[in-house]
């Protein structure tokens, strides 16, 4: 401690106009639990910025797509045809397929007894939680460090202030040589737990906003993917999706 402090002290002398407590002391001088919390906090940040861009890229493609659903897919003179209009990675496309599928398998035993309407909802249904389920994967990391990057920053910051004290008892010296390194580490560790708390709260909350617009937004078209498909015969729909 009495080198760290030691250390501090020179650099102030040596270099008047620069900032011997800043970020750049922080980084020169801490200790390994400095680092350690600086680390931890620095990769829930960048994993969580990756998550952000990554998830609202997603669902700008989402809303695209609605858009090109809209025109081209309730558009079409079948549901198999409107399906072919979709981009192959397109996630109405993954539905739609996936009812089409469900009604040329609606046939044995065990089928018989569910009626085409419910066969069709239950197959929509798992296709649209697939969906959902990729598009929330990840939310829950951004929740995760919304809540305990706070706490991993107030760990370093109680360590840092326990530097200083330590610093304090160990050179009976009160001066700000000696207690600001403590206290610069304690303010960083802070400032850097919210840095990496506060977008990962607003993306979240966000987020999950959009997600759940959204799967508002598929329930109200499987609805009508099922109906348009339950009008048809039964006959001509399963043929139509064995094509």
């Amino acid at each position: 401690m009495e080198n760290q402090a030691a250390a501090v002290a020179d650099a102030a002398a040596a270099a008047p106009g620069s900032n011997p407590y800043g970020f750049g002391a922080l980084i020169d001088h801490g200790t390994g639990i400095s680092y350690t919390v600086l680390g931890i906090l620095a990769l829930m940040s960048l994993i969580s910025w990756y998550i952000i861009f990554t998830k609202f890229w997603d669902q700008y493609r989402m809303g695209k797509s609605a858009k090109i659903v809209e025109k081209q897919f309730w558009a079409a003179a079948t549901p198999k045809e409107g399906a072919e209009r979709l981009e192959k990675d397109d996630d109405f496309r993954f539905v739609a397929e996936s009812a089409l599928r469900a009604a040329a398998h609606h046939e044995g035993r065990l089928n018989d007894r569910i009626s085409l309407n419910d066969w069709l909802a239950m197959a929509l249904q798992r296709s649209v939680d697939n969906v959902n389920s990729k598009l929330s994967n990840g939310l829950s990391f951004l929740a995760t460090v919304g809540s305990t990057s706070p706490f991993v920053g107030l760990f370093g910051t109680v360590w840092g202030i326990m530097n200083s004290f330590t610093s304090i008892a160990q050179s009976n010296d009160t001066s700000l040589a000696v207690v600001a390194p403590g206290i610069a580490e304690a303010l960083f560790a802070t400032a850097i737990g919210l840095v990496a708390a506060i977008p990962a709260v607003i993306a979240y909350n966000k987020l999950t906003t959009n997600l759940g617009r959204t799967s508002q937004r598929m329930a109200f078209a499987i609805d009508d993917l099922a109906t348009q498909m339950t009008r048809r015969t039964g006959r001509g729909l399963t043929a139509e999706a064995a094509e």
